[in-house]
């Protein structure tokens, strides 16, 4: 009868191993983290409906497992929503156990949405993104530290270095270009998104590559993701400043500049950045605003499977 019954499933996940929480049957297990454990973990919740899997994002440690249950229901949930949760609950103890325990329960109670999950391509670029984030960082440093050298030989060095950092940028971008044309499905969500006036080419390649979510969510949805949507702060008569919070930093960091050429050549957030402007609005709660818009946008464009126009576009 157990078996008959629908799981929401909890997975702790650490770099060595997976601890797994079943809910409401209650059965727990431990895998490794390895692709023959992703195998096993597949088999042993095959004997249940599955209803969610929760898991935290955790950067390289979750990415493969992710892909490995490409076909199942999986949410990735917030790890400080989890912990936020869990202490809600009066869990204050932290194990693994107890933390795939509490992932499950979340995901019971709060039902989640069941978002499209990263293809395998998506996953790719994901990876070239944050290895070419790394370069830009890694150039910046050497950019400031050259310009107090005095010693020839270190300025020739970090010369060669910079060169060597560009070579590999260059690279890299090619590397993504060519993923990109070459999935029929990603190029469609590339040229949507690098069509609204102020998106470049490398935004559009964050947007294609970290948020395949984009599409299928509502605006607030869209916005939230990407830790753009405004956390109001009230109480009684007292009302403070609304800031935001969470989502993905690198669709935020992302999205800064476009959003800066936006106020200035995409003619439907001009009028909008504008009129923050006159209406007292400091201008950087402007420029998040138009961010908020920009994502907005490009969830839209991507849903109704059509490219920007200008006076057309969704507000």
């Amino acid at each position: 009868m157990e078996n008959s019954l629908p799981q929401t499933v909890g997975i702790d996940i650490s770099k060595a191993t997976l601890d797994v929480f079943a809910h409401p049957t209650g059965c727990e297990r431990q895998f490794p983290n390895s692709a023959k454990g992703h195998k096993e973990l597949i088999s042993w919740l095959a004997q249940w409906q599955i209803e969610r899997i929760a898991y935290e994002a955790t950067g390289a440690y979750h990415r493969q497992l992710e892909q490995a249950l490409t076909d199942l229901p999986c949410v990735k949930l917030n790890p400080a929503r989890a912990r936020r949760f869990a202490q809600a609950a009066g869990t204050l103890a932290k194990t693994d156990k107890i933390d795939a325990a509490i992932l499950a329960r979340m995901a019971t109670t709060l039902q989640p949405p069941i978002r499209p999950a990263t293809t395998p391509q998506q996953a790719r670029l994901a990876e070239l993104i944050s290895a070419r984030d790394g370069l830009i960082r890694d150039k910046i440093a050497i950019q400031n530290q050259a310009k107090n050298l005095t010693v020839p030989l270190l300025k020739r060095q970090y010369k060669h270095r910079l060169a060597q950092i560009d070579r590999h940028i260059g690279q890299v971008d090619a590397e993504i270009a060519a993923g990109i044309a070459a999935d029929p499905a990603l190029a469609r969500r590339h040229q949507i998104i690098s069509s609204i006036a102020g998106v470049g080419i490398r935004t559009a390649d964050q947007l294609v590559a970290t948020m395949p979510e984009l599409g299928a969510l509502d605006p607030k949805q869209a916005a939230s993701l990407a830790g753009l949507a405004p956390v109001a702060r009230q109480s009684g008569q007292w009302k403070g400043r609304s800031f935001i919070q969470g989502g993905r930093a690198n669709v935020r960091r992302a999205l800064y500049m476009p959003a800066l050429v936006a106020a200035r050549y995409n003619p439907d957030l001009k009028a909008k950045y504008q009129n923050l402007i006159d209406a007292g609005k400091p201008p950087k709660v402007a420029v998040v605003t138009l961010m908020r818009k920009l994502v907005v946008m490009a969830n839209a464009l991507i849903k109704a499977d059509r490219l920007w126009v200008a006076d057309r576009a969704c507000a």
